[in-house]
């Protein structure tokens, strides 16, 4: 792991919600999935099948990486170990995503959502004339 201590005097965190981390620490490997399906409709209708993941393929249509092909060179010397901040306010945290406070290795985070709306066709303006 990276040899960096983090120091942070004051956090506040007003939410953290849907698969998210608040992580203070070190840590090897991390893998965040959330997963969700926003139906957005003007009647209150519900079907007992429409909370099924697998019937859409933004849910397991694998996400494509390019690979790094390019040859990377990396010199760092660090004169200060040490990450230092005085206050942090965060909002919120949601869908899969971390703060993290520390180092990490691995990280693989993900979040996938499907948005329906359905809203009433309007009807033609030339049949609602008297």
């Amino acid at each position: 792991m990276f040899q960096r201590t983090s120091y942070v005097d004051n956090i506040h965190v007003k939410s953290i919600s849907y698969s998210s981390i608040f992580q203070i620490g070190d840590s090897h490997y991390i893998y965040k999935l959330s997963r969700a399906i926003a139906v957005q409709r003007e009647a209150e209708i519900f079907y007992d099948n429409e909370g099924e993941f697998s019937n859409y393929r933004v849910f397991t249509r694998p996400i494509h990486f390019e690979p790094i092909d390019e040859p990377i060179s990396i010199q760092q010397h660090q004169l200060h170990p040490i990450i230092k901040v005085n206050n942090m306010n965060i909002t919120g945290l949601s869908s899969s995503s971390m703060l993290n406070i520390g180092s990490s290795k691995h990280l693989s985070l993900e979040a996938r959502v499907k948005h329906i709306r359905q809203i009433f066709p309007k009807e033609n303006e030339h049949n609602t004339k008297p």
